[in-house]
């Protein structure tokens, strides 16, 4: 093996590593994150969960916030390319609405610890954390904005319009997010949540159909 190699073999069981800890740190976090908000917890208490020393922790973040960031990219920034997929998919307006809410309900089953974060910290008092919220859910606003300018009934609409109705459908995504999850593991619940967002955006997009009348 060539010292070039096997330096850069070190390198990457370095880097394997370095990414290890940062992710045992988002999972420590996460889990006390269960039933408090990130501005109650301390950097000493995500550590120890991790099984780092609290100088190891800026390694990785500059500081809780930061941590609180990552987590709003882990739990939604891998969602815009199934999102954008599912809006391209079809311009039915009865399949887009019944994909729409099973993908959330389907992120709720797979991560309720993420979604129960972001419902906490998205009004919560972390800044940088709620801009990071609002910026990921602008983002899916943006997705889907342009997805309906390409429907025959969206001719003529303005671009403002357009993101306005976006963001009704993003934000009654989000509220089905957090009723699913009070529903818990409830099936009857958890079918009425579903049945009454399919209904809300029913009548949104039947009233969108009528905006410039």
């Amino acid at each position: 093996m060539s010292h070039t190699t096997g330096a850069a073999a070190v390198a990457g069981v370095r880097q394997a590593r370095k990414l290890r800890t940062r992710q045992a740190l988002l999972d420590a976090a996460l889990a006390q994150l269960e039933e408090r908000s990130l501005s109650g917890l301390g950097l000493r208490e995500v550590t120890r969960a991790a099984g780092i020393a609290p100088t190891g922790f800026y390694r990785h973040f500059r500081d809780m916030a930061d941590l609180g960031v990552a987590l709003v990219e882990e739990s939604l920034g891998g969602l815009h390319t199934t999102v954008r997929a599912h809006l391209a998919a079809t311009a039915d307006s009865e399949r887009l609405i019944a994909g729409a809410v099973g993908l959330v309900a389907r992120l709720v089953r797979e991560q309720p610890a993420h979604v129960r974060f972001l419902a906490r910290e998205r009004h919560g008092g972390v800044r940088a954390v709620r801009d990071a919220i609002g910026g990921e859910l602008d983002r899916f606003a943006g997705e889907a904005a342009d997805a309906l300018a390409g429907l025959p009934e969206a001719a003529g609409w303005r671009r403002e319009d357009l993101l306005m109705l976006a963001r009704l459908y993003v934000d009654l995504m989000v509220t089905t997010a957090y009723a699913l999850l009070e529903a818990g593991p409830d099936g009857a619940a958890r079918e009425r949540v579903e049945g009454e967002a399919r209904q809300r955006l029913r009548l949104v997009a039947l009233g969108s159909r009528h905006w410039l009348d």
